[in-house]
């Protein structure tokens, strides 16, 4: 029998809590806020699940509630909200996130380890979850399924066709950091869940398409709040709150309306120009009929006051009260400015329906359409676009009626045939109320998903499918707290013959008897074999990790073994063309091929002369793919040609995030210009006194000390500096 599962649910951005949503707050928290806290309820109840923790940011802003700056909040005994800090504490939209996540990454597994809660399985909602999932999933071995919930092409794409430069998007929206990493997460994840079959289609735009594989389950809802309007409460004291709440509704919509007691035609969205409510309202200032038949019920997003609301925001609520005056619906339409999402939502459904009324949304393209769902639950009939989710629910619960949302003349002629046909009106009622308890339930979601996460666990021994071919690598380790780490590259930092190795027994004496909080690291442009053989020839103790080959493999050691991180491997193999290069540098001609030993995967070694050095012919040669290339020149003789990702700086980062260590408890130590990579961000750096030219220049600063002594011995005198050793 399968142990139950802790499942880790990232949600970055938005506003998270369990004391109520703030739904319709700004663009950020709207219908995937709604959809994350529900499954994660809902999963949270499930008999297989031990453990729900859904990951956010924590943000510590004074017009916010301080909820959301609580670290660990208890929602239910199998439900936690884990908020882990980055970028400050004010409240960011999502597009100001990117440049953050690395930390978030590192903050989630220390987070993990400090707490000892590592998931069983992991699940992003949006690109910049996808980014996190992909980078955790890869460093501790545990699988991850992703939601998209809106995909950056196709945004990309509209607002280039409106006509803002590519330069102007980019630096708004970031969209080169989401679609790259929606890539990612297409080619890492167990699967990706849509809400319907269509919304696979829509990712056919992507490179990765073919490498996912896709589960189509319909987003449930909560079926004991969105409840039939004809449906009473047994508990007296529920229906006495419910009556107040409906007082309240009612009141809120009655101060707008001449009549209020007409039926109305009820729109609910966030004040975004894609949810195209200006056409409905066209559509009924046209209309006297329809005018005299309801009114018109606009609940769009909560404001208090326009002028300060952002700017796409401002203008598409300018517009609907522009619209307002211009068809002079004063007494016959309202617009409240605010409602209560998590409470009042379900009400104002259920008091439409009392009207007769009808829902509508017009959408110019709606993924799923979970107000479809909820209105057709709580009985009301829905007028709704045929793009996209909702073509397949309508089909299936028989609620309401499709149409073009550009089409004002369809519109029109499915609201007045459901306004002016009582048996229309029932028909769709009961079909809704019934159909959604059947089809669209979260419980029904749930144990679809669950059955899905159960299966791929079962069948690759809880790796995941896509990874079973990993070796589950020393993961025990990440249980060790290590409070520091020293990096040293080895050839003219920790030995230098020539110079008869100085301090090099007293360093070699240090590690040997170093505490279990101490790790330590050899970095190397050496291969495997030649880190091995220093190992061996010089009796050092065995090193925790080793990145070897200009920062191409790290491997750990574990007694005699030296094992390979795959997931590292897998990390740089992104848009590296090994055999290209090695065609286009044919070329060059004062380079030569170094021998077999020095080649890997993802490393390519040249011998060069250092007065023929020229650095402008070799991007020339490389052509448009050279920024994806590092080019690493050492000690007046080694060319190396690696990955962007590939560096001993990038590796170190790639370590610290897997074993939990910050980096600013790292120190590293180099002497020649491949282990400048290293000293970056907030690790110390120690550079020898036998440095090569390429570090002449450097002097000592708060990050970054310059030994006077050589080698090993230099080592020491920073470790002395940093004050790591006495």
């Amino acid at each position: 029998m399968m142990k139950k599962l802790r499942i880790s649910l990232i949600n970055i951005h938005g506003l998270l809590k369990g004391s109520g949503l703030e739904i319709g707050r700004d663009a950020d928290n709207g219908g995937q806020t709604k959809y994350i806290f529900e499954l994660a309820e809902f999963l949270s109840q499930h008999e297989d699940v031990e453990h729900v923790h859904l990951f956010t940011r924590l943000i510590d802003d004074r017009s916010l509630s301080p909820e959301y700056a609580v670290p660990i909040e208890v929602v239910n005994e199998k439900l936690d909200i884990r908020r882990i800090p980055f970028l400050g504490k004010k409240y960011r939209p999502k597009e100001q996130l990117w440049e953050g996540l690395d930390t978030f990454v590192s903050g989630v597994m220390q987070h993990i380890k400090a707490h000892n809660i590592y998931p069983d399985w992991i699940h992003s909602h949006y690109g910049d979850a996808g980014y996190a999932a992909a980078e955790l999933s890869s460093v501790l071995n545990i699988p991850f399924a992703h939601t998209g919930h809106s995909l950056g092409f196709y945004k990309k794409k509209k607002l280039l066709e409106s006509g803002q430069s590519e330069e102007e998007l980019e630096k708004k929206f970031k969209f080169k950091a989401r679609i790259a990493a929606e890539e990612k997460t297409l080619e890492l994840s167990e699967f990706i869940v849509t809400s319907t079959e269509q919304e696979i289609e829509t990712y056919k735009a992507y490179k990765n398409f073919e490498l996912a594989k896709y589960h189509a389950i319909s987003p449930g809802i909560d079926t004991r709040k969105f409840v039939p309007y004809y449906y009473h409460e047994s508990d007296s004291d529920k229906n006495m709150e419910e009556a107040q709440r409906k007082y309240w509704v009612s009141e809120s919509i009655a101060k707008f309306l001449t009549n209020p007691h007409k039926p109305f035609i009820l729109a609910l969205s966030r004040p975004d120009r894609h949810k195209n409510l200006s056409t409905l309202i066209e559509v009924y200032g046209k209309d006297k009929e329809l005018q005299s038949i309801a009114n018109l019920v606009i609940f769009a997003g909560i404001r208090k006051d326009i002028q300060k609301m952002p700017e796409s925001e401002k203008n598409v609520l300018t517009d609907l009260l522009l619209l307002m005056d211009k068809y002079d619906l004063y007494g016959k339409m309202a617009i409240p400015k605010k409602h209560d999402v998590e409470n009042e939502v379900s009400i104002i459904y259920r008091h439409a329906a009392e009207k007769r009324g009808v829902f509508v949304n017009l959408a110019l393209h709606e993924n799923f359409g979970l107000t479809v769902i909820e209105s057709a639950s709580s009985g009301l009939p829905v007028v709704v676009t045929k793009n996209g989710g909702p073509a397949e629910i309508i089909p299936v619960c028989q609620n309401g009626e499709l149409v073009d949302p550009q089409d004002e003349n369809q519109i029109k002629k499915a609201l007045r045939n459901i306004l002016t046909d009582e048996n229309q009106w029932k028909y769709y009622s009961n079909n809704g109320a019934i159909n959604i308890q059947k089809h669209y339930s979260w419980v029904n979601h749930v144990d679809q998903y669950v059955e899905l996460v159960k299966e791929n666990l079962s069948v690759s021994s809880g790796a995941g499918i896509k990874k079973q071919h990993y070796a589950n690598i020393n993961v025990d380790r990440l249980k060790r707290k290590v409070e520091n780490l020293l990096v040293s590259d080895i050839d003219g930092t920790l030995i230098e013959p020539k110079l008869n190795n100085p301090g090099l027994i007293e360093l070699k004496n240090h590690l040997t008897n170093r505490t279990d909080k101490m790790a330590f690291a050899m970095a190397s442009g050496r291969n495997l074999e030649l880190v091995r053989k220093i190992i061996e020839e010089e009796k050092f103790s065995l090193p925790d990790f080793i990145i070897c080959s200009v920062g191409t493999e790290i491997y750990y050691t574990n007694g005699k073994e030296y094992i390979l991180d795959k997931g590292w491997a897998k990390f740089l193999a992104g848009r590296w063309k090994r055999d290209e290069i090695v065609q286009k540098l044919s070329a060059v001609k004062w380079i030569k091929m170094q021998e077999d030993e020095a080649q890997n995967p993802y490393k390519i070694s040249y011998y060069y002369e250092k007065e023929q050095y020229d650095h402008d012919e070799l991007v020339r040669v490389l052509g448009n793919g050279w920024y994806k290339i590092n080019i690493i020149p050492s000690h007046g003789q080694y060319l190396d040609f690696i990955p962007k990702r590939a560096s001993k700086g990038n590796a170190i980062k790639f370590l610290c995030r897997k074993w939990a260590i910050p980096l600013t408890n790292v120190i590293a130590a180099g002497d020649s210009g491949n282990d400048v990579d290293m000293f970056r961000g907030p690790i110390k750096g120690i550079i020898v006194g036998n440095r090569s030219a390429e570090l002449a220049d450097y002097e000592t600063t708060k990050s970054i000390y310059v030994a006077k002594t050589a080698a090993s011995l230099g080592i020491l005198e920073g470790l002395k500096h940093y004050k790591i050793i006495k």
